[in-house]
C-alpha cells in the first residue's frame, strides 16, 4: 500500500535530496596531482574544461583526474595566493560542469555540503551548517562552517541544499571548513585568459 507523501518522514526526505546533491556534485569534482604538494580536489566550473582550485594545489606541471576515470594534463591559467584561488583548463568538453550560487545570499545556519578527495578518498561528502560569513559590503573573507574537512579536501565545491557551489574549500581553521566564497571566485576568473569565459 502507498504511503501518502506527507506521512514520509522528513529525515528521509532530507536524506534523499542530500544523496541527490551529492551525486551531482562528485560528477563535478576532479583530483588534482600537481608538482610534490600531494593531491588535492578542484571544480569543473565550465563545461569546456575551465576548472577551479586553491592556489596551494595548483602547480606545474598539473595531472587532473575527472570523475569518468580519464586521467589528463592540466594548463595553469591564473594563480592568486592572496585569495588561494587558480584556474586549470584541461583539452576536454561537455565536462559536468557545477551551478554556480550566490555567496552573498547566504546565511548563518544554512545546511552545506562539501565534496573532496580527502585523504586519498575518492569523492568524500560531508556535510554540516554555516557558521559565519565575511561583513555585508566586504570583498574579501572566508565562508566557515562546521565541517569536517581534511587534506584533500582542498580545492573541493562547497554548495548550499539545493547543489549550488556558494565556496571553493580551502583550508580548517580553529576546527571549521573555510571556503572561499563563490563571489571572489568569479571576480578571481574576471582575469583569466578568455580561452574559458562564457560561465564567468
Amino acid at each position: 500500500m502507498a504511503m501518502p507523501i506527507d506521512a514520509v518522514p522528513a529525515e528521509a526526505t532530507l536524506a534523499s535530496g542530500l544523496a541527490a546533491i551529492a551525486e551531482r556534485l562528485i560528477r563535478s569534482t576532479v583530483q588534482i596531482h600537481a608538482g610534490k604538494v600531494g593531491a588535492g580536489s578542484g571544480v569543473i566550473w565550465q563545461a569546456d574544461g575551465l576548472i577551479v582550485t586553491n592556489a596551494h594545489v595548483a602547480r606545474e606541471p598539473a595531472r587532473v583526474a575527472l570523475p569518468d576515470g580519464r586521467a589528463m594534463k592540466g594548463r595553469v591559467l591564473a594563480w592568486d595566493r592572496a585569495s588561494d584561488l587558480a584556474a586549470i583548463a584541461v583539452d576536454a568538453h561537455d565536462l559536468p560542469a557545477v551551478v554556480v550560487g550566490d555567496s552573498g545570499a547566504l546565511r548563518v545556519g544554512e545546511l552545506v555540503v562539501a565534496v573532496g578527495h580527502a585523504l586519498g578518498l575518492p569523492a568524500a561528502i560531508t556535510a554540516g551548517v554555516i557558521h559565519a560569513l565575511p561583513p555585508r559590503g566586504r570583498q574579501t573573507g572566508l565562508i566557515r562552517a562546521d565541517l569536517k574537512l581534511a587534506p584533500g579536501n582542498s580545492g573541493g565545491p562547497l554548495a548550499d541544499a539545493e547543489g549550488r557551489v556558494i565556496g571553493i574549500n580551502t583550508m580548517i581553521a580553529d576546527g571549521l571548513g573555510c571556503a572561499v566564497p563563490s563571489r571572489m571566485v568569479r571576480r578571481f576568473l574576471a582575469s583569466v585568459p578568455s580561452e574559458a569565459s562564457s560561465n564567468r
